[in-house]
């Protein structure tokens, strides 16, 4: 198996040379540009296996890149590197289709574990996962992200096609709200458990127009998903 393809979007050129270069002494072929501008370009040219996202960058934020990503490959992993803590940040980073972050400053050794453990879970999902799945008017094709109903299609973030294919394999099962918790985002914190909330009622939205699909409230245990 060759090296795994990283794509690195990084400002601070102290910074960035370090992580570079000890990401690539861990076997990994680093691809690195100061400018968001140029990353949909790079991007596209390497086809990385995972990507390293500065937030505030020069010509383009690293939201509205990995908005730009999510476009071409929803699959990829991204993670954001931010000096930003607050909530709607972090929200803000899910949003835009990233599946991790990480606060300045950082070691690299903490980078290379949840660059490893993203890579990990995306590799055992691209094995696992089927490529279609129906369910009542909809079709949900979990390696693309896709939710379809007649003709209309929706693109998930990573977190909701996450949670949707959690559902759907407990189909008519009650789930523990603290399982989904733990599969999704790895711990069941408060902020965590805000986010769920948000997350489920986005899934219910985008369910609406099939009234045999219901995401039913077990108050202070879980969730049961129903398609009748």
């Amino acid at each position: 198996m060759g090296r795994n393809k990283l794509l690195y979007i990084e400002d601070e050129p102290f910074l960035g040379r370090i992580v570079k270069e000890s990401l690539e002494s861990r076997d990994f072929s680093v691809s690195m540009t100061d400018d968001g501008s140029d990353a949909i370009a790079l991007f596209k040219k390497v086809e990385p296996d995972i990507c390293v996202l500065d937030v505030m960058l020069p010509g383009k934020d690293g939201y509205a890149i990995a908005k730009e990503i999510r476009n071409v490959r929803a699959d990829v992993p991204i993670i954001f590197v931010t000096a930003k803590t607050q909530t709607h940040d972090v929200l803000k980073g899910f949003e835009s289709g990233g599946n991790d972050y990480i606060k300045k400053p950082f070691s690299v050794e903490e980078l290379l574990v949840r660059i490893n453990n993203l890579l990990q879970l995306t590799n055992n999902k691209s094995s696992s996962l089927p490529e279609s799945i129906k369910f009542g008017r909809f079709e949900f094709l979990p390696l693309r992200y896709e939710l379809k109903m007649e003709g209309f299609e929706r693109k998930l973030s990573h977190r909701e096609a996450t949670l949707l294919h959690l559902l759907l394999t407990h189909k008519n099962t009650q789930i523990l709200r603290k399982d989904i918790l733990m599969k999704i985002w790895g711990d069941d914190s408060f902020f965590n458990s805000r986010n769920l909330d948000v997350y489920i009622a986005k899934l219910r939205e985008y369910l609406k127009p099939d009234p045999s699909i219901k995401v039913t409230t077990i108050k202070g245990h879980g969730y049961l998903f129903t398609v009748s």
